[in-house]
């Protein structure tokens, strides 16, 4: 089974890269499942209802989100509407939405995909560590799930990389988000499943994570705000994880990383 996922969604640069590229990517490459990272889609802070259902025309077939899930109030309500658009599993009891979806996928394969947020660093959440133990402990990896796929939204890449020893020969893929910057740390742990400490964004990389640079400059040198941060909006850089799992299992046996357009240097699949 073939994966793809792709990181933060990063202002309109980042929708329309997704928009142009995720279908013949999709058709290139014979994936059966694509996920996207969706928390920055709109204006750099959250999404709007209508794009994520621009992303999920594009191709994905869950959209993911973090700690910004919430920033576009319309979400509070349009989020129940969507089995699909899912937020951090570990967000407090009463949160709007889900955490986990359970997706067919275009080969009739069912992926259990499920969202955390990390707390180094991050507003105070519940402890991602039991909350995914409960997502996985309902759907199994080999039994009603054919992969599992977790998006790790965290700040500390080192978090993420104990989700993975934590999970490890229990999911297909842990694959931080967050950053906006791609690590190139993605291999396969000993228990079986993938890992990469960020997937990064697609969004223009001539700036800084995503935002015009003028704003963090200045805020940086003088510590002071003069305005607002300004999503970049030249040519982006698609950024994410292609997977693929062994069908009896849903162990991880590839991991390639994947950049696309852009100011980064390209990366594409090369599938045996």
């Amino acid at each position: 089974m073939r994966l793809l996922f792709l990181g933060d969604v990063m202002g309109r640069a980042g929708r329309d890269a997704v928009a142009e590229r995720l279908p013949g990517l999709i058709e290139q490459y014979r994936f059966d499942f694509v996920i996207v990272n969706g928390e920055n889609a709109s204006h750099g802070r959250g999404i709007t209802e209508a794009h994520y259902e621009l992303l999920r025309d594009a191709g994905a077939d869950v959209v993911t989100l973090g700690d910004h899930a919430f920033d576009q109030r319309e979400l509070m309500t349009a989020i129940e509407r969507h089995d699909t658009l899912i937020r951090p599993v570990n967000f407090p009891p009463g949160a709007p939405g889900r955490g986990a979806a359970l997706v067919t996928g275009r080969n009739g394969h069912q992926v259990l995909v499920v969202n955390a947020l990390g707390r180094v660093f991050m507003p105070p959440m519940d402890d991602p560590f039991r909350a995914l133990d409960a997502a996985i402990a309902g759907c199994p990896l080999g039994e009603q799930a054919d992969a599992i796929v977790v998006d790790f939204h965290a700040e500390a890449t080192s978090e993420t990389q104990a989700m993975g020893h934590y999970l490890d020969g229990r999911v297909s893929l842990v694959v931080g988000t967050h950053t906006h910057i791609p690590t190139s740390d993605h291999r396969i742990l000993r228990g079986g499943t993938g890992l990469m400490g960020d997937a990064g964004m697609c969004g223009d990389y001539d700036s800084v994570i995503g935002m015009e640079s003028e704003e963090p400059l200045n805020r940086f040198v003088s510590g002071l705000t003069s305005s607002r941060f300004t999503p970049a909006e030249g040519e982006a850089t698609l950024s994410g994880v292609a997977i693929e799992t062994d069908v009896k299992t849903g162990l991880c046996v590839s991991i390639q990383p994947i950049r696309i357009g852009g100011s980064l240097s390209q990366a594409l699949p090369n599938f045996s």
